[in-house]
């Protein structure tokens, strides 16, 4: 699912003039059943860090060749190849019936006939880490005397282990809509799109032919689901992770539900590239809103999905239209005066969603960050019959601003802030730095309860969480008692927001039982029931944790020997 850019193109002079025709530097390679071919491969997705493999050509149908690794066919008994040959069969059908005339009837064609001279593509199948489904190369589109390892074809490459899967011709799409993009982006206009869209672009195809109208095991699920679980990663920043998948998807989404596709189109058919390309766009399609608006637009819709308030506030899509985002959550004592103070770091084009309940008061909260940036804060308030109003903080020149909402806790029951940095509008495909923010929640002028009121107050607040909580697992985000993770591998401790190390440790929390984490509460936030339940355990294996570093009671500090412990339960020990 991840294509590759060369490095460095050299360009030769003598080759030029063979080119001026448009006119590749061979003639077409006659193919016939059972060759055999050296292909170069990528090492960073090759299962054992090859760069180079031999293949055999398995099947030639109309539009496609079909390459397998060699070692691994001659050792597949005949039945299993022949069971092979058949979903090859289907999947070149699938190719040459579906997947090929709807794709180049929205994005245009791919190189063709290419550098090579032929109309066919070339798949090849190779053994590939087990979390690939596919790449494609830049490199194949160029001769060898400019880049000596491209195996100059029109191709993709699919991963082995995906034969039975029925995600195949999801991969062989998404690939595919790489092929045209380089045609359609870097051939004609001689530029790179940012790898976030070029990614963004061809993950969508799987909604556009259909493929995601099945929600159940679809692509647009294992996207939602990802994305329930680390929203907070940027969309412009690429390292290839399946989060890096899930924002950018979830983002697309919205944006062809409230644009159009024409959007993704226009933006790859322009000189422009990234936040540019759909600048253009957007412009050329008679918006008036920018990038930076349809992005803080999107984290609101995220977060409540809800057309009746503006149209612009929900996603269209009709798998998506049950969707929210669940906040990291800030919990307010519900009696006297409440102050916390929090600083937190984020990347351009990154959501944030911070959700603050409890309290009874007077509440003011101060967002502040560094002069010079740009953020957006929309902010959202839940009365006390569930209807949201949405509004912007304004922020000055020094980057600060505040909200004060009178009566919290009683005329509204919680307030939702989306911070987001958007200074960054020519994101490289580079880490991007980090940059803070804070914010302090002071609620003021509480009027004194009874016991008995507290007491209800909480259970209200309590059986709100839960629902929330069952909500968010509900939405393909984690099932019950499962864990996030198999291992901790960093250390822990009280005010982390919106981490999933967190959620793994309060879901094995959860697991242990009501007597070590009755509340059993997945959010993600070190707070206080998190660091209760983190003691209760300590003490239960004290002779294990705590004994060993010369302590009697429990920190709620997750360092190494509690770690140790959590890892040697979670792996069966």
């Amino acid at each position: 699912m991840n294509f590759c850019i060369p490095k460095k193109i050299i360009f030769a002079g003598i080759f030029l003039a063979l080119f001026v025709a448009g006119y590749p530097l061979d003639s077409v390679k006659a193919v016939s059943y059972g060759d055999v071919v050296t292909f170069d491969v990528d090492k960073n997705f090759d299962a054992t860090a090859r760069t180079k493999i031999t293949a055999t050509l398995v099947k030639t149908a109309n539009n496609l060749y079909f390459y397998i690794e060699k070692p691994w066919w001659d050792s597949q008994p005949q039945v299993k190849q022949a069971e092979i040959l058949a979903g090859l069969d289907n999947l070149s059908s699938e190719f040459d019936n579906k997947i090929y005339p709807t794709l180049t009837s929205v994005f245009g064609t791919e190189w063709k006939p290419g550098v090579d001279g032929d109309n066919k593509v070339t798949v090849l199948f190779e053994a590939m880490n087990s979390n690939e489904g596919g790449y494609f190369r830049t490199t194949d589109e160029y001769v060898k005397i400019q880049l000596p390892d491209s195996n100059e074809r029109e191709m993709v490459y699919l991963s082995l282990d995906h034969f039975s899967n029925p995600q195949l011709k999801t991969f062989l799409a998404h690939e595919f809509v790489h092929l045209i993009t380089f045609n359609q982006k870097n051939k004609i206009f001689g530029v790179e799109d940012s790898t976030w869209l070029n990614e963004a672009r061809a993950d969508y195809s799987s909604t556009i032919l259909g493929y995601d109208d099945r929600y159940e095991s679809s692509n647009l699920q294992q996207r939602v689901g990802d994305f329930v679980r680390n929203p907070s990663d940027s969309i412009t920043e690429w390292t290839g992770t399946q989060y890096d998948y899930a924002s950018a998807s979830l983002f697309t989404h919205y944006l062809v539900d409230q644009y159009s596709i024409s959007i993704l189109i226009d933006s790859l058919k322009s000189k422009y590239t990234g936040i540019n390309s759909i600048n253009y766009a957007l412009q050329k399609s008679g918006y008036k809103d920018t990038f930076a608006q349809v992005f803080t637009n999107w984290t609101i819709a995220s977060v409540i999905n809800n057309c009746s308030i503006e149209r612009r506030y929900c996603y269209l899509n009709q798998n998506l239209k049950n969707f929210k985002l669940g906040p990291a959550l800030n919990f307010l004592p519900l009696n006297g005066n409440v102050s916390l103070s929090v600083t937190n770091v984020t990347k351009s084009w990154t959501g944030n969603w911070l959700k603050f309940i409890g309290g009874s008061g007077n509440l003011k909260l101060i967002f502040s960050s560094l002069k010079g940036l740009d953020f957006k804060v929309p902010y959202i308030l839940e009365d006390s019959a569930g209807s949201y109003v949405v509004k912007f903080l304004a922020l000055d020149k020094e980057e600060k601003g505040e909200i004060d909402v009178n009566k919290f806790g009683t005329d509204y029951t919680s307030l939702i802030i989306i911070p987001s940095l958007q200074s960054q509008i020519y994101p490289s495909d580079d880490i991007e730095p980090t940059y803070p923010f804070s914010y302090t929640v002071e609620v003021t002028g509480s009027t004194p309860v009874g016991d008995q009121d507290l007491i209800q107050q909480l259970l209200n607040r309590i059986a709100t969480l839960r629902q929330e909580i069952a909500r968010l697992q509900g939405q393909g985000g984690n099932s019950g008692g499962q864990n996030f993770c198999s291992q901790l591998n960093a250390n822990l401790y009280f005010g982390m927001l919106n981490n999933s190390d967190v959620r793994c440790l309060q879901e094995f929390l959860k697991n242990q039982g009501a007597d070590i984490y009755p509340e059993g509460f997945v959010t993600g936030n070190f707070a206080n029931l998190t660091e209760a339940a983190v003691i209760r355990f300590q003490e239960k294996y004290a002779s294990d944790i705590l004994a060993p570093i010369g302590l009697f009671k429990g920190t709620g500090y997750v360092g190494e020997q509690t770690r140790l412990k959590i890892n040697k339960i979670l792996n069966g020990g």
